[in-house]
């Protein structure tokens, strides 16, 4: 009896040590779930915080913005922010960031009416500015400013007065840095690809100032340590001169130079004595 006793406690003692391994195990693997859990939830929220970062950063910007700034937010939310994206960053396959372009970037582009852009293209073309008169200014600084408060940038000085630039000096350096793509007489010519440099005849001083400033498209950047700033009036002046001057042999063809010269001269000349050839063998 005893031995059946003790044979039966010890295999219920027996049982009670199988069973407490799995009793810890199924613990130990609420734990690990457990660990594991908050693990995740950990990592979820550094993803988080490390991307929220951009908008909450926006948002503080917004509050700190000018109120010249906030106008031009305004505008670039309304009519730049399908291509540039949020706060300027730049849209795949649409437009590119703007942050570091500087305001003089965007009184460039918005005056000179290539911004808003109809199209992708090779080069996008001058044309009529989206806003006219007083208005145009007025929104070109203001998205100027807002785009400056995002990123920095070139900006353009307070006046830009072409009748303090020297004009002989502004030839020599107009011929040795510009004329290369846009001719002698700032008339513009063919680069490759579909691109071309575009004529000056319309250019302000403020648009040639900008552009030497931030090298759009195909141009490039003239910055202080290039071009003075004096240097930059020299060569605006020389270029005001050269739309105001009269041609002085007459038909100016364009200004392009011999080529279109030689080719009238072809043309008109040669024809003009085969007829007074064939004419002068008629009456003979």
């Amino acid at each position: 009896m005893t031995t059946e006793t003790g044979k039966g406690g010890g295999l219920t003692a027996r049982m009670r040590r199988l069973a407490a391994p799995r009793r810890r195990g199924k613990a130990a693997r609420r734990t690990g779930a457990t660990i594991r859990m908050l693990a995740a939830l950990v990592l979820a929220g550094g993803l988080y915080v490390a991307v929220a970062p951009a908008t909450q950063a926006a948002d503080a910007d917004a509050a700190t913005l000018s109120r010249s700034a906030e106008d031009g937010k305004a505008l670039f939310d309304q009519n730049c922010i399908t291509c540039h994206g949020r706060n300027a960053q730049g849209v795949d396959g649409k437009g590119p960031s703007l942050i570091g372009v500087g305001s003089a970037s965007v009184d460039f582009q918005v005056t000179s009416g290539r911004m808003p852009a109809a199209r992708q293209e090779a080069q996008i073309p001058r044309k009529r500015p989206f806003w006219s008169g007083e208005e145009l200014q007025q929104n070109a600084d203001s998205l100027g400013q807002y785009i400056q408060e995002l990123g920095g940038g070139p900006q353009l000085p307070a006046t830009i007065d072409a009748g303090q630039g020297d004009v002989a000096n502004g030839g020599a350096l107009f011929r040795v840095n510009c004329a290369s793509c846009h001719a002698f007489s700032a008339g513009g010519g063919a680069l490759s690809s579909g691109k071309y440099a575009p004529s000056l005849e319309e250019a302000t001083d403020r648009q040639m100032y900008a552009a030497m400033l931030t090298g759009p498209q195909n141009m490039p950047v003239f910055g202080d340590s290039q071009l003075s700033p004096q240097e930059k009036l020299d060569i605006i002046a020389y270029v005001q001169g050269v739309k105001s001057d009269q041609d002085p042999g007459g038909w100016g063809l364009g200004r392009f130079g011999p080529v279109t010269e030689g080719l009238a001269i072809f043309l008109v000349g040669i024809v003009a004595l085969v007829f007074a050839t064939l004419w002068i063998a008629g009456k003979s």
